[in-house]
């Protein structure tokens, strides 16, 4: 089995001991992102928000693993998470789950066969920005929410969205640029 693991965010440029094979490749499936989820460290990270994400081209890597449920948990792991928060899709026996977006399983569907994939595995953490903060997600709440953080929380969350992929262009992040809050490196 040919599995793949897709990133938007800190897989990417900070994998730890998540098992690949190869190097992180441009090209994934478009997906709507944002930065709308609120860690305990107080960032704002990067999830898959099919209400706020704009479309935004992934990254994948091939993931060592021949067995899906192995991969699952690879990324469980890297992620710290439960396994009902990894989504997945095995083009062998047509099983998928993505709670975040169901609606999102074709079209991943769709990229892992055009890529001669048999199975792909992504982080399925959905936008926790309201439960959090009291206050539905929007640009300008992000932003407030971004500039009153302590300083050594302001630089965690200034380095994480520096991080990011170019690719990742997000309303978010643009407003932060700005302001003057966020400078991308060159």
């Amino acid at each position: 089995m040919l599995v793949a693991i897709l990133g938007w965010g800190s897989l990417i440029w900070d994998p730890r001991d998540l098992p690949c094979d190869g190097a992180w490749q441009v090209g994934g499936p478009v997906l709507p992102i944002e930065f709308s989820r609120v860690p305990s460290d107080c960032r704002l990270t990067l999830v898959i928000d099919p209400v706020n994400g704009v479309p935004v081209a992934t990254q994948y890597v091939r993931s060592p693993r021949t067995n899906l449920d192995n991969a699952i948990s690879d990324l469980r792991q890297r992620e710290s998470t439960v396994t009902n928060r990894i989504g997945f899709v095995n083009l062998l026996n047509g099983t998928s789950r993505c709670g975040v977006d169901p609606s999102l399983v074709a079209r991943i569907r769709g990229w892992s066969a055009g890529n001669g994939l048999d199975g792909i595995v992504w982080t399925d953490l959905p936008s926790n920005f309201e439960e959090e903060l009291g206050s539905p997600f929007s640009i300008e709440g992000a932003r407030n929410y971004l500039v009153k953080l302590p300083k050594s929380a302001a630089e965690r969350a200034r380095q994480y969205m520096n991080n990011a992929p170019a690719e990742v262009e997000t309303p978010t992040r643009r407003s932060m640029q700005e302001t003057g809050w966020l400078k991308l490196k060159p």
